[in-house]
């Protein structure tokens, strides 16, 4: 049984990625008119980068090969076999989104800016006005503006609730709305966690744009 998706760093190399360095900061083609965090911080969100879940998989990998040299081919052989299984995911969602690229989402949370970078997409807009504040008419009517204006499009929300906003933005118009769990709120904890994790986020915002 694999004990962990992990690797040694000095050992094993991702031509893959073809760098040692995680990614963060601001993806280049995040939308400043849309972004919730502020200029020059960084997205917490990196693990949505394939890219980067493996080098931090490789390092996370020769930590524990040093802490524990006599399981370090038992490391290496897992972080090369998740590293496989996550290649092979990243070229399926590479292929998949190819064919919607161009279509609109919204999304209600500003989480996704390395998933985009990674697939070739740009959400349109996102519907947050931050903190626990409720926005007011005037809000609302821009936003209902901007999907009004999109044409058909995906609205994405998060678990475990889903916005009282959602409903009032988009009755009455050609929206479809879905979940994206960005945390993995409904997945087991295994070793297969981060590859469903991705797998389902790719799925779920392929399959709704594709039935535009």
């Amino acid at each position: 049984a694999e004990h962990h998706d992990h690797d040694d760093h000095d050992g094993h190399d991702h031509d893959a990625h073809g760098h040692q360095e995680v990614a963060h900061g601001e993806p280049t083609h995040a939308d400043e008119h849309d972004h919730d965090h502020r200029p020059g911080t960084l997205d917490a969100h990196l693990w949505l980068l394939p890219a980067n879940a493996l080098i931090i998989a490789e390092r996370m990998a020769a930590d524990l090969a040093a802490t524990d040299p006599a399981n370090a081919q038992r490391y290496q052989a897992n972080s090369t076999a998740f590293a496989q299984r996550i290649e092979a995911l990243d070229a399926r969602l590479k292929q998949r989104f190819t064919r919607v690229q161009n279509k609109p989402f919204f999304v209600f949370h500003e989480a996704y800016d390395y998933f985009e970078a990674a697939y070739g997409l740009r959400h349109a807009g996102v519907f947050s006005v931050g903190g626990e504040a409720q926005p007011g008419a005037r809000h609302v009517a821009a936003m209902r503006q901007r999907l009004q204006q999109a044409g058909p499009s995906c609205v994405f929300s998060e678990p475990p609730t889903r916005p009282r906003l959602a409903d009032t933005l988009t009755a009455g118009l050609p929206v479809k709305m879905a979940e994206l769990d960005v945390l993995g709120v409904g997945l087991p904890v295994d070793v297969h966690g981060y590859e469903r994790l991705v797998e389902n986020l790719g799925n779920t915002l392929a399959e709704c744009l594709e039935s535009l």
